[in-house]
């Protein structure tokens, strides 16, 4: 089961960071380039524990739906996310937020295991891994700047 952790530092309070990366509105504008948005549960505003949210994006130049839960909320610090349906066999996806001098380390630990055995073992090593790595990182530096720019 591929592991993708990506570390974030940002000149904001742990507060923000947090709150900007559980905002629907802004978890779509920051994942522009694939198009996503919500379309089913939470459709705008943040995200709390129990919650659903269905989110249509274009991966790979295919629209694709997934649904994910937020399973764990424990703000302002970490919050989990799992799939519920989607294009993955399954993922858990941690957000951690750790206040350090002068702003918050913000944290993705994204763990997945792709569809079809062996075949998406071999997706993973060609293709996939690479591409979740730049997307969560693109997001990161997406939030980033929204971020900033609200000190």
């Amino acid at each position: 089961m591929p592991v993708i952790e990506h570390q974030q530092f940002i000149k904001a309070p742990v507060e923000v960071c947090f709150d900007l990366a559980r905002n629907v509105d802004i978890h779509t504008q920051t994942t522009s380039k694939t198009r996503e948005r919500a379309v089913s549960g939470v459709t705008e505003g943040f995200l709390e524990q129990g919650d659903t949210v269905t989110w249509e994006a274009i991966h790979f130049g295919i629209k694709q739906r997934l649904t994910a839960k937020v399973t764990v909320m424990e703000k302002p610090h970490k919050f989990v996310d799992v799939m519920v349906t989607g294009a993955f066999h399954s993922f858990v996806h941690t957000h951690q937020f750790i206040e350090e001098a002068g702003g918050t380390i913000m944290i993705d630990k994204f763990q997945y295991k792709s569809p079809f055995g062996p075949i998406g073992v071999v997706a993973d090593k060609l293709f996939l891994e690479k591409y979740m790595t730049a997307f969560i990182a693109s997001r990161a530096k997406a939030l980033k700047k929204i971020a900033e720019n609200k000190e």
